[in-house]
């Protein structure tokens, strides 16, 4: 067992706590205020949190010691990311942990939509029989928009292409070959709102952009009778625009297990029966909170091992996916590089100058994350605080080392006149 501590300060599945605990010290200590935080995270190399704790600003300021946070789901919008980044505190999440999950309660809300069933729950339990007030609309060729088709928006598309629903999706960094083997149409968003979708559902991160997204204007361009789903982040919807949209008749309903506020202050777009509501429960199946718990852990063992996280939320631009098995090679080489050539350079580290060729050169904007790896295994040797791929650029640049990237075309490698890299 190693000498490293970590705190896990939101509940967390023993299948995570356990792996840490074989490798290191581990408090778990649940329910703190920000000043308590504040006052032992000094001592702390790791944290473990889900969405209950508020890494602020103040909190990141007292980690003097601490090298990773671990947010056990994939949002991480109760971190303080440029705080983080700027003591080099590698931040991740686990994305892809609770991907099922919430796809399949996406599809159970939709269906709960379609056919009322909460509402004939309640309706039987209260002790009537109400059949006719209950009539519901078949997901069969209904058209299903889908805003964000990152990994749940894909999953929740091969599901609904077995329910015979036409799907079509937009997203800014859609993967349009992806989208192809899917059976699902590309289209933009001007494009998908217009009347087309029967139902809608959103699956994107919330930033400035998507704030509001689904909003009067864009209801006002939808199908009358649409039907909208929300299982990613509150605000996405301007829930008071929904709720007026609702009465006028414009929305047939509406599924909700995520609020601008949660719990929901405003009870108004609650209160509506044709809406349904759950208190975000995307993410909450037992295999799923295993899955993140798993992830994050091991990602804390191997950033505290002087490694890198697998998903890390603060050092873009994000490798995707599908590039990681093939990029990673070539980050460590660069890493191993970087080390001997420190080694060989007599004064000062002025500029580095890496350049990319060969099937590198076919990477495009994700070559960052090799250059990045490069400048760690150069200044790990010379500095003394802790270098990693959050703040390697950053602090090479600190230090006056210019760093300047080029890709050398296929065009210009076929060349017989183009010369070697210096």
């Amino acid at each position: 067992m190693t000498d490293f501590t970590v705190l896990v300060s939101d509940t967390l599945a023993d299948e995570g706590v356990d792996i840490l605990r074989e490798y290191c010290n581990v408090d778990v200590k649940t329910g703190l205020t920000e000043e308590e935080l504040i006052a032992i995270i000094g001592t702390y190399d790791g944290l473990l949190v889900r969405s209950g704790t508020q890494v602020t600003a103040e909190v990141l300021a007292a980690a003097e010691k601490l090298k990773y946070i671990g947010r056990a789901g994939a949002g991480v919008d109760n971190i303080n990311l440029d705080a983080a980044t700027e003591k080099g505190i590698i931040v991740a999440n686990a994305p892809s942990g609770n991907t099922l999950a919430a796809c399949e309660h996406t599809l159970a809300m939709m269906m709960s939509l379609s056919r009322n069933i909460p509402q004939a729950t309640a309706s039987v339990k209260a002790g009537e029989w109400k059949r006719s007030q209950f009539m519901g609309v078949e997901l069969n060729n209904k058209v299903l928009g889908i805003v964000g088709f990152g990994r749940i928006g894909q999953e929740l598309a091969k599901r609904a292409n077995a329910l015979e629903m036409r799907c079509v999706a937009y997203d800014p960094y859609i993967n349009r070959e992806r989208a192809k083997e899917l059976g699902v149409e590309v289209c933009t968003l001007d494009e998908l709102f217009p009347p087309q979708a029967d139902f809608i559902t959103v699956h994107t991160p919330l930033v400035k952009e998507t704030r509001h997204l689904i909003n009067t204007e864009t209801i006002a361009q939808m199908k009358t009778g649409v039907r909208i789903v929300n299982c990613a982040r509150g605000g996405i919807i301007d829930e008071e625009a929904l709720a007026d949209a609702i009465e006028a008749g414009k929305v047939a309903g509406a599924a909700l297990d995520v609020y601008e506020n949660e719990p929901p202050k405003d009870q108004r777009i609650v209160a509506l029966p044709q809406v349904i509501t759950t208190p975000h429960l995307g993410a909450s199946t037992v295999e799923a909170q295993q899955n993140v718990a798993v992830s994050v852990a091991k990602q804390c063992i191997d950033v505290l091992e002087g490694g890198c996280a697998r998903f890390v939320v603060n050092a873009p631009p994000m490798v995707p996916l599908d590039q990681q098995e093939r990029i990673e090679p070539y980050a460590l080489l660069a890493q191993k590089m970087g080390k001997l050539l420190i080694q060989l350079i007599d004064g000062r580290l002025e500029s580095v100058e890496i350049e990319y060729g060969g099937k590198a050169a076919d990477f495009g904007r994700n070559t960052k994350y090799i250059t990045r790896l490069a400048l760690k295994g150069m200044l790990d040797p010379i500095l003394q605080e802790p270098v990693n791929i959050v703040n390697a650029e950053f602090a090479a640049k600190e230090r006056g080392i210019r760093i300047s990237e080029s890709i050398t075309p296929p065009s210009q490698r076929d060349s017989p006149t183009s010369s070697p890299s210096s």
